[in-house]
């Protein structure tokens, strides 16, 4: 049992499944922790995950190469997932007909909103690369990579605000609506799809699946507005 153990280790250092099994492995980890802790927003299976990696990763003197060799096939599937949330939305598209027009203007306002505050912090900065790698922080990874190499950001910048954002809003939004009394599980969902994308998403599934069902709506037309309005503003 030991050596066919040892032999599987041995196979998986020689290639990239060895960061492709570990990230896998550590968010089975995280998402047990996370249940185990009746899912705690500061218990998000994301985070979690992204801070053990990171240590792994830093601690093995491992370049961010090498570790995407095996991490680009969880990557790849970003799209994929995205599309997927359409099924949700067709099974509740009785419900979503008739918030279509609160939900409009909450798109508008919330994307507004966050392409606007990104652009004049990033402004800040001085430097239009970094201007372009931090407005589309609030879309989903997929096209927020996307948005950000055409207009002459770095993707990779991009991908880290991008993950940070949806953490950051993964853990507040809870507390938040709580703290503001808002209790209509449409609005909750349709919030954090806008604001915190994917992982956003997935925590309002946690919570009721007519939250993430918004939430997954919000994030695609977000994306949809952002990806229009974008080149436009800069």
């Amino acid at each position: 049992m030991n050596d066919s153990v040892f032999a599987l280790w041995v196979y998986l250092a020689r290639s990239p499944l060895l960061w492709l099994t570990v990230t896998i492995l550590t968010y089975c980890l995280c998402e047990r922790i996370s249940t185990a802790l009746h899912r705690n927003p500061l218990a998000n299976p994301v985070l979690l995950s992204m801070a053990i990696v990171g240590a792994l990763v830093r601690l093995t003197g491992t370049p961010y190469a090498t570790y995407f060799d095996g991490a680009q096939f969880i990557h790849f599937l970003l799209g994929p997932a995205t599309v997927a949330l359409g099924i949700p939305l067709y099974q509740n598209r009785r419900l979503v007909l008739r918030a279509i027009l609160p939900m409009t203007c909450a798109l508008l306002a919330g994307s507004l909103t966050a392409l606007v505050s990104a652009v004049l912090i990033a402004r800040l900065c001085g430097s239009p690369m970094i201007v372009a790698s931090i407005a589309p922080k609030s879309v989903t990874a997929a096209v927020a990579m996307g948005i950000s190499e055409r207009l002459g950001g770095d993707p990779a910048l991009t991908a880290v605000l991008v993950i940070l954002t949806g953490i950051l809003g993964a853990v507040i939004v809870t507390p938040l609506m709580i703290a503001l009394r808002i209790t209509d599980k449409r609005a909750q969902g349709f919030a954090a799809g806008l604001a915190a994308h994917g992982i956003g998403t997935a925590r309002a599934f946690q919570v009721d699946p007519l939250a993430g069902t918004f939430a997954g709506i919000a994030m695609g037309l977000n994306a949809l507005l952002t990806a229009v309005l974008l080149p436009l503003l800069l």
